[in-house]
């Protein structure tokens, strides 16, 4: 993570922090677990939908996930889950 995070120059102060899942126990508990056929089928279990969350003081304030019928994992649509769609979305509640 901490290579993922200099590639896209996050620096360390506290606004975005980048966390692995490597065992899926947060995208099972949160309901993000990728359980369909498509992916599936080509080996990739345990894999999350793309979503993002807005929290705040460990209050979700709003969740948004990317995916349509035709694209489960959200990897050809993922607009809704950028950052332009999230500040929408933010200043909207």
């Amino acid at each position: 993570m901490g290579a993922w995070a200099k590639d896209q120059g996050v620096t360390d102060d506290g606004m975005i922090t980048f966390l692995a899942d490597s065992s899926s126990a947060f995208t099972k508990e949160v309901g993000m677990e990728l359980i369909h056929p498509g992916p599936m089928g080509k080996g990739l279990l345990g894999r999350c939908k793309r979503f993002a969350l807005h929290i705040v003081n460990g209050v979700c304030k709003a969740v948004v996930i990317s995916e349509a019928e035709d694209d489960p994992a959200g990897d050809d649509y993922p607009d809704m889950t950028l950052a332009p769609a999230m500040i929408a979305t933010i200043k909207a509640e």
